[in-house]
């Protein structure tokens, strides 16, 4: 448990170089990437060899565009590796839900677990698993509380196995929110567009009878 429940957004410069951190974070990432189906293997990879070389765990939830990660270590290794990933080009719209200081690690044989939240995708064994995320799907964790955080971090540890998809199929998805995101802001223009068409159709074949 947090050393002190009430401040769980610290500065850095606040926080003991010996103490034992817990941060968490969320990103969008950007369209090309979400077109990519090995940056989720690539992440992956790359996250399992650098923290176990410095002796940090947590978890990378991804889900909707969004990725949300959990990283716990000691403060400078922490730190070092914040710097890493917020300069990284393939996401963006990076926000801090949470920086404190811990007595122990939530994810300690986790070794960065990558979990995957469309539930859409998910095998039947994965959903009786995962129900308890409901609350939290779809996933948007832009803005959540420290509170909304720290229940969603207690319900994912507890699983026995993570929810999971295929590469393909988070293209699939990537496509679908994309085009979604693209269409979303036209909706009224494609609407009145459409319509108008149907009426030259319809004045064309008037004209013609």
């Amino acid at each position: 448990m947090p050393l002190n429940h009430t401040n769980r957004i610290m500065k850095w410069d606040d926080i003991d170089d010996s103490a034992l951190v817990q941060l968490v974070y969320v990103s969008t990432l950007t369209i090309g990437s979400r077109l990519s189906t090995s940056i989720f293997d690539e992440v992956e990879g790359h996250a399992r060899n650098y923290n176990q070389q410095h002796n940090i765990t947590g978890t990378l939830c991804y889900g909707n565009g969004h990725f949300l990660q959990c990283i716990e270590g000691k403060k400078s290794d922490v730190f070092n590796l914040q710097k890493r990933i917020f300069v990284d080009s393939r996401h963006k719209n990076v926000e801090v839900l949470l920086l404190q200081v811990i007595n122990h690690r939530s994810f300690a044989d986790w070794r960065m677990r990558l979990l995957f939240l469309e539930r859409w995708l998910w095998s039947p064994a994965t959903k009786k698993q995962a129900v308890q995320l409901s609350p939290f799907l779809p996933f948007a964790p832009h803005g959540w509380s420290p509170d909304r955080t720290e229940q969603f971090l207690q319900i994912i540890k507890t699983f026995d196995s993570p929810p999971h998809i295929k590469a393909a199929g988070i293209t699939y998805n990537a496509l679908g929110n994309m085009v979604r995101h693209i269409a979303a802001p036209h909706q009224a223009f494609l609407i009145i567009q459409g319509f108008l068409s149907i009426l030259l159709v319809v004045a064309l074949i008037l004209l013609y009878l």
